[in-house]
């Protein structure tokens, strides 16, 4: 508020300025030099007046950004405070000791459904495997049924096939 009553003065002042400079000059071509030089006089001390105006204005400026400035660190105080008193509930619930405990009672459920998920995809033990062994060995067995092999002795020379005659075959081979 007092800054726009300030920039209202300095608006005011500065009207007045123009009006006395143009009030000098009338003064001048009248030839009343002394009233023209008064009023000059004045027309300083204003431009003076409108100079502290203007740090007048810059110094609350200056001020209000000072006090926004402030007002967000006391909101980021709050936060802080809330929060740190947000994490000291929550360590009052939780110790150590009962993270430790979940922890431990998680892995010891990873641990149960682990073995039950090996029952479900059908892992086998080490008597099952060779179970299953022995059973395909047996299945082979039983496939194989191989012919009975003959208990004569087989005959030393084997007969020579007669040659065959009227194929081009065998004429060519008796004619060279």
């Amino acid at each position: 508020q007092q800054r726009d009553k300030l920039k209202q003065y300095q608006k005011r002042i500065s009207g007045n300025l123009e009006r006395e400079r143009a009030l000098a000059r009338q003064l001048l071509r009248d030839g009343k030099k002394e009233k023209a030089l008064l009023l000059l006089k004045k027309k300083r001390y204003q431009e003076q007046l409108l100079d502290r105006t203007e740090n007048q204005i810059s110094n609350l400026e200056r001020m209000v950004q000072d006090i926004e400035f402030t007002q967000i660190e006391m909101k980021v105080i709050e936060g802080l405070k809330v929060g740190n008193e947000c994490l000291n509930k929550m360590h009052q619930v939780m110790s150590i000791e009962e993270v430790e405990r979940i922890l431990g009672e998680t892995q010891d459920a990873v641990d149960y459904q682990r073995q039950i998920d090996e029952l479900l995809a059908g892992s086998l033990s080490a008597e099952d495997e060779d179970a299953i062994l022995e059973e395909l060995d047996a299945i082979t067995q039983e496939q194989l049924e191989l012919p009975e092999v003959p208990s004569e002795p087989l005959p030393e020379k084997v007969p020579e096939a007669p040659p065959v005659r009227n194929s081009p075959k065998a004429e060519l081979v008796a004619a060279s």
